[in-house]
């Protein structure tokens, strides 16, 4: 009997959990309607106004208030990601038809050609990729009668003053920064984990102490040299912290997908982030050896202790084999982390709180804003198959 109902009120879940997106009417959902969706959103609505059309049915077949909570989530993401990647193509990378806006600031640039002479290509086309990763996405929650998101509302703090800059609201600080660089020494541990709870140390200890900016926040930073190298150094550390974020997330959102299609997404895109972090991860190895004389960062040569030796070479930047799953199985090569789950390491809820440690919403008036994204990050780690 007790095995009955325990199953009963199973599938009773089940069953309520797995309609779709369109007939949501939590106060969750209410409030995340009204705050996180606006402009593109009203499409979204009108979708929904009179139920969702017969395209949207037949699409969104299978989809459950989980994958679209996913979905939501990560557009959130990628157009924060979109938000501080065209401020960086503005003064460092190539502003033209495919990423419109700013100008290019020379001696910004020329600092960032330090780590690589292509670095403003690199630039360039990852702002590209994510404004195509947002675009999509909206545009995939809108054909399943989903809302999609839109969060101008929040664009709130203000941009850079250097010449080059467009003078617009922003969602995103990049002059404010404390980068964790615990991803370099993450990836290079050969017996250590984060889906374990293991820790790792900073490559650049002083860019997790302070508040530094990754572009130059005036004309005056333009100088002395050594000065604007350590902006250019700082975002070239920023750019690794940013998308090794994305390459966790998506296989670990990935694993509370239902819908194969929904699926599909997310093991489409997720992969570019992956391509995007290895290009990262090799470019800040670059990353000029020097004191900032106006406020004392330093960036050390990597290739010296505590650091150096085989698995610290700054030429190293291919994952080195860990632990997975268990302590007991052999070491592999992966991405890491990808424990699923809310207080999961490479999950939403986790996104958001790293995200928020590093600065990126320094400045943000709107108190809903935060409230909004770590509503969205909740449900997305709440998303499980068949719910």
């Amino acid at each position: 009997m007790e095995h009955n109902a325990q199953q009963a009120q199973k599938e009773d879940i089940m069953a309520k959990n797995t309609q779709r997106s369109g007939y949501s009417t939590s106060r969750r959902s209410l409030l995340l309607k009204g705050l996180a969706v606006g402009g593109a959103g009203a499409l979204g609505a009108g979708l929904l106004t009179n139920g969702v059309p017969a395209f949207a049915k037949e699409r969104s077949a299978g989809v459950t208030q989980g994958d679209v909570a996913i979905l939501r989530f990560l557009a959130a993401i990628e157009i924060l990601e979109t938000d501080l990647w065209r401020q960086y193509n503005e003064l460092g990378g190539i502003p033209d038809s495919e990423v419109p806006g700013g100008t290019a600031s020379a001696p910004y640039v020329n600092a960032l050609q330090q780590l690589d002479g292509d670095m403003s290509q690199y630039i360039h086309d990852n702002t590209e990729d994510e404004i195509s990763h947002f675009t999509f996405i909206n545009a995939f929650l809108a054909s399943i009668g989903a809302d999609p998101v839109n969060l101008d509302h929040f664009r709130n703090i203000p941009s850079s003053k250097a010449t080059g800059a467009r003078q617009i609201g922003r969602l995103t600080n990049l002059m404010e920064l404390t980068v964790d660089t615990s991803w370099w020494t993450r990836y290079r541990s050969r017996n250590k984990n984060p889906d374990f709870g293991d820790t790792f140390a900073q490559a650049i200890p002083g860019l997790s102490k302070g508040r530094f900016p990754a572009i130059p926040r005036n004309d005056g930073d333009f100088a002395p040299a050594d000065h604007i190298q350590a902006i250019a150094n700082t975002a070239g550390f920023h750019f690794g912290f940013i998308e090794q974020g994305g390459s966790s997330l998506y296989p670990t959102l990935a694993q509370g997908v239902t819908n194969l299609e929904v699926l599909r997404v997310l093991l489409s895109i997720g992969p570019v982030e992956t391509a995007h972090f290895q290009t990262w991860h090799d470019k800040a190895g670059n990353a000029k050896i020097l004191t900032d004389p106006t406020n004392g960062l330093v960036f050390p040569d990597l290739n010296n202790p505590p650091f150096g030796g085989e698995d610290f070479q700054t030429n190293l930047i291919m994952p080195e084999p860990t632990i997975f799953l268990s302590r007991d199985l052999p070491a592999v090569s992966i991405i890491r982390p990808t424990r699923q789950g809310v207080g999961g390491t490479g999950g939403a809820v986790a996104t958001v709180k790293a995200w928020t440690a590093d600065g990126l919403f320094r400045g943000q008036p709107d108190q809903r804003f935060l409230a909004v994204l770590s509503e969205l990050a909740v449900q997305a780690d709440e998303a499980r198959r068949g719910f």
